[in-house]
């Protein structure tokens, strides 16, 4: 495999979980650690409050005490996207507003999920003025459509979201539509970014020309994917393949166990211990954490990622001692 780039061939985002105590209050304490083990691991940001991290379960006051800390913890050079995606327009508004005071980077927004908005038109309205709350923070609408419901065309959304909202950055394009993302890639140009919101086919995001993307699985395996970018600008194929191959094993493993709480335990088997996950969604029991394990150690995904990590710590001391 080629050495590490200065230049990275994709930035890649966190979208951290939300850290709770055994009676699932928000353990504030612990964000720190997550920012340490994110720049580790090459991570240049956190895009918190999302779906991973349990947004929609937490209170408005809740959700502001993340953002705040994560603001305050994650020092230069770390950026933070703080979603303030809300059912509720002036909740969303509200929270934008207190990530412009905290010093966060961007902000974003899922649509309106419970009265939908039914067209672009309506859409933009709605993200104007959650933007506008916003005031100067780059604000990015998060494509969500299989949670949300709204499905619209992004192309369209691109193209009238650059003319009414004056600080739009771009899209998280959180859908398994290639085409449309490559077709997003192209109205961008250089103003705007589309962030690949799919972990399980950031190659293919890769090849349709995505720099940038934001995923669960990045909480504790960027190095595997990162190897992966570096394989697949050096034109080694089979190396990129084969690790988007292990990573996606994994991501196949997390459904039957439960999906987001399945994510939380692979973190908590590799150092990332993030604690439960709140009601509905139902922690595993120690057989189930066993079974999680034994599937993740057939298929490569452990060993994989140690090595990753081991590959890139030598590789960043060398290129720190020249």
């Amino acid at each position: 495999m080629a050495d590490i780039p200065s230049d990275p061939p994709v930035r890649l985002t966190a979208a951290p979980f939300t850290a709770f105590d055994r009676e699932r209050s928000l353990d504030l304490d612990r964000i720190a650690g997550q920012v340490a083990g994110l720049r580790a691991d090459g991570v240049h940001a956190a895009f918190v409050c999302g779906t991973t991290g349990e947004g929609a379960s937490l209170t408005e006051a809740e959700r502001m005490s993340v953002a705040q800390r994560w603001c305050a913890e994650a020092g230069p050079g770390f950026g933070v996207v703080v979603h303030v995606g809300h059912a509720s327009l002036r909740v969303a508004t509200e929270l934008a507003r207190h990530a412009a005071s905290v010093d966060a980077n961007a902000v974003a927004a899922v649509a309106p999920y419970f009265h939908r908005p039914q067209t672009v038109e309506e859409l933009v309205e709605a993200c104007a003025e959650i933007a506008g709350a916003a005031g100067s923070l780059p604000f990015f609408f998060y494509h969500l459509p299989d949670m949300t419901g709204v499905r619209v065309s992004m192309a369209e959304f691109i193209t009238l979201g650059r003319k009414e909202i004056p600080n739009f950055a771009g899209v998280k394009f959180t859908h398994n539509d290639l085409a449309e993302l490559g077709q997003c890639l192209q109205l961008a140009g250089d103003d705007l970014e589309i962030m690949a919101g799919r972990d399980e086919i950031l190659l293919s995001s890769l090849a349709a020309g995505a720099v940038s993307a934001v995923g669960s699985t990045y909480n504790f395996a960027a190095p595997i994917y990162l190897d992966m970018a570096d394989a697949f600008a050096a034109g080694d194929l089979a190396s990129a393949r084969r690790l988007q191959q292990v990573a996606r094993g994994a991501i196949d493993l997390v459904h039957p166990f439960g999906g987001l709480p399945a994510l939380k335990a692979i973190a908590s088997m590799i150092g990332v211990d993030c604690g439960p996950c709140r009601l509905p969604l139902r922690d595993l029991d120690e057989a189930a954490r066993a079974g999680l394990r034994r599937g993740l150690e057939s298929i490569g995904f452990l060993e994989t990622l140690e090595q990753s990590r081991a590959r890139r710590a030598v590789d960043e001391t060398a290129a720190r001692a020249v």
